[in-house]
């Protein structure tokens, strides 16, 4: 069977600082009353929804396809190499960090570290991120603070409005903010180290545990990385964000833009779509496939030449 424009049924988490914006702006349907978070959109644990394979999980259809789906610059047995997801932040995320490829091989015997990338979807006035600690803190000064539950005295925090974007790079110490709606790409990886979960206890009742020693060993605490700022930017392809391990960009149809593009993979690399506001359709070599806001779909390596149609903003990562 030939691989076709996949629309995924995501993976829902709940978490202790979620709330309910993934149901009432994105326009999931959310299983129970529950503060959730988190919306796996593309990772393993995804199923499709459409199609003869609908039912599936994108794990099982990678090592069935392998690089008919993922391209021939991914490996099939290392799982997708990409997570895309949207988070929702009713209260303060903890303050983390990750490690980067040899150290997540190192610490932890896993195949890859976790570097991400933000982009705000909506956010409330006054939104905020935690971006670092003061640059020259030490890490003993860092444990201490920790320890002492000041660490908020060292943390450096930046105000965001939608359409900023956020690289997140391996040992950057972060967190989300209350009133905040982000799309995230990241390396697919789980691997987060809790430096500090601001005196809370988790739904069971329980505090969080921290992982200060790891933390200590990855952090970065020389530098401070940068919010870009694009929700000024109109035409219809703006780029979010290009690094070595994933690429974003928007693409805005409308009127004035013209409410088609013309897409390739090239048989190289699949592309994650995932719809940000109003709606689209794909046109491929399969039947059309409408996106909603709030819905995303995976583009197979195998496909060549789509259309992307509509009024709406879609987000595409690939590799």
């Amino acid at each position: 069977m030939s691989l076709y424009p996949l629309l995924l049924n995501p993976t829902l988490h709940v978490k202790v600082w979620g709330g309910r914006r993934l149901e009432s702006v994105m326009g999931k349907q959310l299983p129970t009353a529950e503060p959730y978070g988190e919306s796996w959109e593309m990772h393993d644990s995804a199923t499709v929804a459409n199609g003869p394979l609908a039912g599936r999980t994108l794990g099982d259809l990678l090592v069935e396809y392998g690089h008919d789906l993922v391209g021939p610059g991914s490996d099939p047995a290392a799982g997708l190499p990409l997570l895309a997801k949207i988070l929702d932040a009713s209260d303060w995320l903890s303050v983390q960090l990750h490690p980067d490829d040899e150290q997540a091989r190192t610490l932890e015997g896993q195949p890859r570290g976790k570097t991400e990338a933000w982009y705000v979807i909506d956010a409330e006035p006054g939104a905020k991120l935690v971006i670092g600690v003061q640059p020259g803190t030490t890490p003993d000064q860092m444990a201490a603070a920790i320890e002492n539950n000041t660490l908020e005295d060292l943390l450096v925090y930046a105000e965001v409005v939608a359409g900023d974007v956020l690289f997140v790079r391996a040992g950057t110490i972060h967190a989300l903010g209350p009133g905040l709606l982000i799309y995230e790409i990241q390396q697919s990886s789980d691997t987060t180290y809790r430096l500090y979960d601001w005196g809370r206890v988790g739904l069971d009742g329980r505090p969080r545990e921290l992982h200060i020693e790891k933390g200590k060993q990855v952090a970065n605490l020389d530098s401070l990385p940068q919010i870009v700022h694009t929700g000024h930017r109109t035409e219809q392809v703006v780029e979010i964000v290009r690094t070595p391990y994933f690429t974003t960009l928007l693409y805005q149809l409308n009127p004035d833009n013209g409410t088609r593009i013309e897409l390739d993979p090239a048989g190289q690399r699949f592309h994650i779509l995932t719809c940000i506001a109003g709606a689209a359709r794909i046109l491929a070599d399969a039947p059309p496939l409408d996106l909603a806001k709030g819905r995303t779909a995976l583009i197979p390596a195998s496909t060549r030449t789509y259309t992307l149609e509509g009024t709406a903003q879609v987000l595409c990562s690939f590799q």
